[in-house]
């Protein structure tokens, strides 16, 4: 019996008119479409009147539903992989499905479509050519700071994802090791929100202090290569954070913080200069 072939289906980051032709009659042709959420992906399909059956492929349980889908590849099914937006096995599952196939013998073809990491580059303002990618950081400690430290010591533009309710703490961390690094923040890119915050990591980090960080963040920061670091200015800092109408012990901890510091030193500054 013939294999069948793997199909990485790339779906809409938001906006659901961004799906091409090709991936929509894959979608319907596919004897099964394995999706990320498949409640999420029903949205989808539904928009555009597509009833092929769902199966449920994520990062849970991808170790047991990988075997599976192999055999029904085997079998001479053709599957339709998709992630919950954007294309599959880029910081979503799909790798090691695509590994497992490639071990079989079985075609995969991937389709072109939209990349959030491609598409917030492209419109970043920082050189798009070379670019590293690094997907989603690891959440917390020892490891996660190592990544940092590596991504800061890249000569070429970075590119990563980052979730709202951690983006504070990642943003505060990379402000410790240079706050003059210049960095794009696209936020929910080609929704109804979507927004790019452009500056210096510390101008950024301040913009999020005082804005509740919302939406699926992309993060961009200019490679090593492009930037001269030059001494932060701590009385500029102040000013900053004063006009923005943080307290005199809020200003002096958020300053100390970024320039490394002490912070009863900042914070006498301020009570000389008021």
């Amino acid at each position: 019996m013939k294999n069948g072939i793997l199909y990485l289906c790339p779906t809409p980051l938001g906006n659901l008119e961004d799906v091409t032709f090709r991936v929509l009659r894959i979608l319907r042709e596919a004897d099964k479409i394995a999706a990320e959420d498949t409640r999420h992906t029903r949205k989808l399909l539904s928009y555009y009147e597509i009833h092929t059956a769902l199966v449920s492929y994520h990062e849970h349980n991808k170790i047991t539903k990988t075997p599976v889908l192999i055999e029904w590849l085997l079998n001479g099914q053709t599957i339709a992989l998709v992630s919950d937006a954007g294309t599959p096995a880029i910081a979503d599952p799909g790798e090691e499905l695509v590994q497992s196939a490639i071990v079989h013998g079985i075609d995969v073809v991937a389709l072109p479509g939209p990349v959030a990491a491609i598409t917030a580059l492209t419109a970043s303002g920082l050189p798009v050519a070379p670019f590293t990618f690094y997907g989603f950081l690891p959440q917390r400690g020892p490891q996660k700071k190592e990544i940092l430290a590596k991504i800061m010591a890249e000569e070429k533009t970075v590119v990563f994802y980052e979730a709202p309710h951690r983006l504070r703490k990642t943003l505060a961390d990379l402000c410790l090791l240079d706050p003059t690094r210049k960095a794009v923040m696209a936020r929910e890119l080609t929704k109804v929100h979507e927004e790019y915050i452009r500056g210096s990591l510390a101008d950024i980090c301040l913009h999020y202090e005082q804005t509740n960080p919302r939406g699926e963040f992309t993060i961009l920061l200019a490679g090593a290569a492009e930037c001269v670091a030059e001494p932060v200015d701590p009385v500029m800092l102040m000013e900053q954070y004063l006009a923005k109408g943080f307290s005199t012990r809020e200003t002096a901890k958020e300053v100390a913080r970024l320039t490394g510091k002490p912070r009863n030193e900042i914070y006498q500054k301020i009570i000389k200069k008021k």
